[in-house]
């Protein structure tokens, strides 16, 4: 295995904080110790689950108290009422993962947070950049489908139409971000250094990542639950080949800027098309963004097939 950059994928570079950053291993592995340590690791897991519920609760019981006073009962008070407040506190609350995520790894594992960016400790915006321009456009034609399939209608005022716009552009990145720097990032890990095999660290890294983020979402329908697997675990193995985030951050966003965009603008009632995942709310239209999101994980694969997946920088490297 080699630490050559597979094409435009990686960014060579001094990590930082790189003496607490094990060397020669891949994303998956960053937190394997002597000892498997399982406890400290559902732990771990149950602190970030933790901020999924105490982060939208608090931030949208704070904003739901102004919407009160426009009238406004938002779902996290009891009421159906979609505003563009609700939205905003929901991004900005799925966003504190990201620091979250960071601030648990460093606590229990003493591992630098930053680490959680990728094998070099940096967030390697070359790489984002590339994804968004090769795999942008494909991806938001793959997930147009779901805007054919039936759906509740609802009326936008102007203010809100563009108050939910002006919030989806402005936080939904930061959104999705935070969710992967959790799920993609921190869980991965965790469970990924349960093994004493790299190869069984990553099954069971990619495998137990994808369950809970999926059952996180609360889905009972066959559709989404498949898609929501198929997705989650293609976001993992694309972290593992490339050796962190970027392309899985690239991925998330473009969803679900593409979605919160579209979905007002269709006069789609947003608010209940996020609240049923129940079983018949799915449809074999789902299919399509599963089998497209396999390709781009496939292409990826093919991509750093001669060098392998990423791995953190020598100690050699660490010593210029």
């Amino acid at each position: 295995m080699t630490t050559t950059a597979p094409h435009w994928l990686l960014t060579p570079g001094r990590p930082k904080n790189a003496s607490s950053v094990p060397a020669g291993i891949e994303y998956h592995r960053v937190l394997t110790g002597e000892s498997r340590r399982i406890g400290r690791g559902i732990l771990a897991i149950v602190l970030l689950l933790a901020g999924f519920v105490v982060f939208p609760t608090a931030i949208g019981g704070l904003l739901g108290l102004i919407d009160l006073q426009r009238g406004n009962t938002t779902p996290i008070l009891g009421g159906t009422d979609y505003t563009p407040l609700y939205h905003a506190s929901s991004m900005i609350s799925l966003g504190l993962l990201m620091p979250w995520s960071m601030l648990i790894q460093r606590w229990l594992y003493r591992v630098p947070g930053v680490s959680l960016h990728s094998v070099t400790s940096r967030f390697r915006f070359d790489v984002f950049g590339k994804a968004l321009i090769v795999f942008g456009p494909l991806w938001v034609l793959a997930n147009m489908v779901g805007f054919f399939a039936p759906s509740a209608e609802a009326s936008w005022s102007r203010f809100d139409l563009i108050g939910i716009l002006v919030a989806t552009v402005l936080l939904t990145p930061l959104q999705t971000t935070g969710e992967e720097y959790g799920a993609r990032g921190l869980i991965f890990r965790v469970i990924g250094s349960w093994t004493r095999s790299p190869r069984a660290g990553l099954i069971a890294g990619v495998l137990g990542s994808s369950v809970i983020f999926t059952a996180v979402h609360g889905s009972t329908d066959i559709y989404i639950n498949i898609w929501y697997f198929v997705l989650w675990s293609c976001l993992a193995i694309i972290t593992w080949r490339t050796g962190g985030l970027e392309i899985a951050v690239v991925l998330h966003a473009v969803l679900n800027t593409f979605v919160f965009l579209g979905a007002p603008l269709l006069r789609i009632d947003l608010g209940a098309q996020l609240a049923d995942r129940s079983a018949g709310a799915g449809s074999l239209t789902q299919l399509i963004p599963t089998a497209i999101v396999i390709v781009i994980t496939a292409i990826i694969w093919w991509w750093t097939r001669k060098t392998g997946p990423a791995l953190t920088p020598p100690e050699a490297t660490r010593a210029r």
